[in-house]
């Protein structure tokens, strides 16, 4: 071998070593670009992990509420179907039912139609069969159509008794 080809392997031994360096700086770096990103990667893991017990905790307390303000209505529908039922007493409480206000109101407007109905009808049919009130005013028998000896005969049996 000679110094020429000597130089030229020195010189690709010194390239090589120089882009060694560098791939080794470059791995190092983005050893620690991994390293980084893992260490955020597992911050960020955390809090999604807390962000998600807040949620679920936020979400509980939040049913507990809705469940409570659910039962709350309840109450209150029962309480005005109560009242409502207290100031109509023609309406029977069967035809009243419902879990919320509206609820109630729609049945009450139902029930008001259906005693309506109900009322008419037997009116209706009460005054198919209605008798006039009293006796009709009492008159002798008509005697118009008998002959003088029957209306002479009627009056002496009148008068004997």
């Amino acid at each position: 071998m000679n110094e020429e080809e000597l130089q030229e392997l020195q010189e690709e031994l010194a390239a090589a070593r120089s882009e060694l360096e560098g791939l080794q700086v470059t791995a190092a770096d983005r050893e620690a670009r991994a390293a980084h990103l893992e260490s955020e990667l597992a911050s960020a893991r955390s809090e999604l992990a807390g962000t998600r017990e807040e949620a679920q905790a936020r979400e509980d307390e939040l049913r507990a509420q809705n469940e409570a303000l659910e039962e709350q209505s309840r109450g209150a529908a029962r309480r005005y179907r109560e009242l409502v039922l207290q100031q109509s007493p023609e309406l029977p409480e069967e035809l009243v039912a419902g879990d919320s206000v509206a609820e109630i109101d729609a049945a009450l407007e139902r029930a008001r139609e259906t005693v309506s109905k109900v009322r008419g009808h037997l009116e209706s049919q009460a005054q198919a069969t209605r008798v006039p009130v009293g006796a009709p005013v009492r008159s002798g028998p008509d005697l118009s159509g008998l002959s003088a000896a029957e209306k002479i005969e009627h009056g002496l049996e009148r008068s004997r008794g």
